[in-house]
């Protein structure tokens, strides 16, 4: 296909223009359509980060998409609780009293993970209910202090949004803006929009049917999280430790805000590092009812959710797709 190019950092072969991921995630509307615009992917943190760029030098787009993958491989490294000696497998061998230092990322990622926690009153929780809130966070030191026993950390719901965020912050240094970004689709990024579009052109599915598009959303300097259950009991409430029952899937828009801090604030909105809170928020919304999504978009400006609600008595025979907060896009 013209302008799409398997580059840097690429996996055994590529993957079609427009796909979605396994839990609904958004889909490339119109791939045929997008001109000029280089694809590149890489593996990491067990799914595919994918580079959608557009710029007239495709060598130089190559090395910042593969600058980006090297920070994602670097993330993993210190982020996944599966690679031995990681700051989170670290974390979660501390006894009360005890301590570790960790990386600048790892203690912004687990500041957003607090914040986001706070923000859904312990809805989304990266430690299920083991005890979050009794780690002490030093962002001064980068140190993680442990208030209690058996805390385990687990970021799977917000880290390769947080990845995401941060390929974005580099892509931009190396000044590629028309840009997208994504971690196996379930987290995604777009920058300033391709040529002739005022936003990416996205599309959410039926994460059961995902030949079954539900909505389109124009996405421009936001970010889209996803999340479902198909894969089956994958999500946890945190307060009541059994699999989700909630929706069948979930989806959050974030605006990207128009300067990125150094570190996220504790408190007031949720307007830092857009694709890890759409990441996390995602998951959040696959246990909240409805009126708790719509009263989390009422006090955060700029905020979306949709959600896709299992039907009454059985499999779904019609598609509602119910949109919260802010403008239907």
């Amino acid at each position: 296909m013209p302008g799409a190019t398997h580059g840097a950092g690429a996996t055994d072969g590529p993957a079609p223009w427009g796909r979605v991921g396994t839990e609904g995630g958004p889909g490339i509307d119109g791939p045929r359509e997008l001109r000029h615009v280089s694809r590149f992917s890489h593996e990491a943190m067990a799914t595919v980060f994918e580079v959608y760029a557009v710029h007239p030098d495709e060598r130089y787009a190559a090395q910042a998409a593969q600058a980006a993958f090297d920070l994602v491989d670097r993330l993993e490294r210190e982020l996944s609780r599966f690679v031995p000696n990681s700051d989170i497998a670290r974390i979660n061998h501390l006894a009360a009293g005890e301590h570790t230092h960790v990386s600048p990322s790892t203690l912004e990622c687990l500041e957003i993970a607090r914040h986001i926690f706070d923000a859904t009153g312990g809805v989304f929780d990266v430690s299920i209910g083991t005890g979050l809130p009794s780690l002490d966070l030093d962002p001064h030191d980068c140190l993680v202090r442990a208030g209690k026993d058996g805390v385990q950390v687990d970021l799977g719901g917000i880290g390769k949004g947080y990845a995401v965020d941060l390929m974005a912050e580099l892509l931009e240094e190396w000044e590629l803006e028309r840009t997208l970004v994504h971690g196996g689709f379930s987290s995604v990024l777009a920058l300033d929009a391709p040529p002739d579009h005022d936003g990416w052109p996205l599309t959410l599915s039926d994460p059961g049917t995902r030949h079954q598009q539900l909505h389109r959303v124009s996405a421009r300097q936001t970010a889209i999280g996803a999340s479902g259950l198909v894969k089956g009991d994958h999500i946890v409430d945190p307060r009541t430790g059994r699999p989700a029952r909630g929706h069948v899937a979930a989806w959050a828009a974030v605006p990207r805000p128009e300067t990125v801090p150094p570190r996220p604030p504790s408190h007031d909105g949720l307007r830092i590092a857009a694709a890890a809170v759409a990441d996390a928020l995602a998951t959040a919304f696959v246990l909240m009812s409805p009126e708790e999504i719509d009263q989390l978009c009422a006090r955060s400006p700029g905020l979306q959710a949709w959600i896709l609600p299992k039907a009454a008595g059985g499999p779904r025979e019609t598609i509602q797709l119910l949109h919260v907060g802010g403008s239907a896009g």
